[in-house]
């Protein structure tokens, strides 16, 4: 299934795992403030400091999210991306 974003919305890819403690207690991202990371997966027609294939840092309550064919996305605006890891 193809996405085209409106305007200046970005189609993020993202996951949500977490990771494993040394005392095995497992942590979700969910459940840390730190910055979420998803890759650019389509853009709007107004983004303008973005392109397709971008890794992206965004707000744990940036967007909003979607599942498509089993994976899950989220659509921000251009605005909502912190920055973009390089």
């Amino acid at each position: 299934m193809k996405f085209k974003p409106l305007k200046d919305r970005v189609f993020v890819s993202y996951s949500e795992e977490g990771e494993k403690t040394a005392g095995g207690i497992y942590i979700p991202d969910s459940a840390k403030e730190k910055p979420q990371k998803g890759k650019v997966e389509a853009i709007g027609s107004e983004v303008k400091e973005l392109k397709v294939g971008n890794i992206v840092l965004f707000d744990k309550y940036s967007g909003s999210k979607v599942n498509m064919d089993g994976t899950d996305y989220l659509i921000v605006k251009e605005e909502d991306i912190l920055g973009i890891v390089e």
